[in-house]
């Protein structure tokens, strides 16, 4: 398995083309409409395609760039070799079997990005799980999954873990409410194992993790686990993750993200400081 580089992986390039397609046809002034006749294709099919939300044919794109007068060879030359870039799988498609479709862009978000914060209420985030953690909450969301299909889940997890340890690591930036600590998911054992495994997580440069305490009372965040995803490239907008039971929610309008940058800012500062989550979580594990 290659591992992918910051800044890079088909998803993020979906949606940079996506995005250079747009402005195109906005300086051209040409509508939607006007550009999926082009293309034998519907406006909602150009505004998918511009979200970088489905994959390109070359055929299309050429005849995009031929109405937005794109005629220097060299521009047009850039844009299909990222077309065919974007096209390529993902390190995780051969996860397809076990990966739902609405997940498959956030792997690869997460493989993309440079600076990842979190905030958790029931479970370790999946970049700082063990295997037999990791194992325990799949069982509790997948009833009935194949020994086979579990496994390979767990080591679709575990895959997703080298971005905290490849040449240009991401910063993960979590806060986890006590909640999630004393939450004995597969067992003592297990959940010991995974404390310890935080608490070596917390002593890694690129990881910074906090714990909002039952005593603080309520937090900013207590609407529900969230996501913020922030990318080397500039081109790309700072998006929102949360999950639900069947789908997740993908937010990039700027209003909306600046909501939850509050939101995660209040949460930082009401929890516990960094330098302080190592000694929490080992009072926590000697209860156990």
């Amino acid at each position: 398995m290659t591992e992918p580089d910051a800044g890079s992986g088909p998803t993020v390039l979906r949606i940079l083309l996506g995005a250079q397609l747009r402005k195109l046809r906005e300086a051209r002034g040409v509508s939607r409409e006007e550009a999926g006749y082009t293309i034998r294709a519907s406006e909602s099919k150009i505004s998918r395609m511009e979200l970088g939300r489905v994959g390109f044919k070359e055929r299309d794109v050429s005849d995009l760039l031929i109405l937005y007068g794109m005629s220097r060879a060299e521009e047009r030359d850039a844009l299909l070799r990222l077309l065919e870039d974007a096209n390529a799988p993902g390190w995780w498609h051969r996860f397809a079997d076990v990966l739902p479709s609405w997940f498959q862009s956030y792997v690869g978000l997460e493989a993309a990005a440079s600076l990842i914060r979190t905030y958790e209420l029931q479970f370790v985030p999946g970049l700082l799980q063990t295997e037999d953690y990791a194992r325990a909450v799949i069982k509790i969301g997948r009833t009935g999954t194949s020994d086979l299909a579990l496994d390979q889940r767990v080591t679709l997890r575990m895959a997703r873990q080298q971005v905290l340890t490849r040449a240009l690591p991401v910063h993960l930036w979590a806060v986890l409410d006590e909640a999630v600590l004393r939450r004995p998911i597969g067992g003592c054992e297990v959940m010991r194992g995974q404390l310890e495994h935080l608490i070596a997580a917390s002593k890694i440069p690129n990881v910074t993790l906090q714990i909002a305490p039952f005593a603080a009372g309520g937090y900013a965040g207590a609407g529900g686990a969230f996501s913020i995803l922030r990318f080397p490239d500039d081109q790309m907008p700072d998006v929102v993750y949360a999950e639900l039971l069947t789908s997740a929610l993908y937010l990039d309008k700027r209003e909306d993200v600046d909501r939850y940058l509050e939101a995660m800012e209040r949460l930082c500062v009401e929890a516990q400081p960094p330098d302080h989550t190592a000694d929490t979580i080992t009072t926590l594990l000697n209860s156990l």
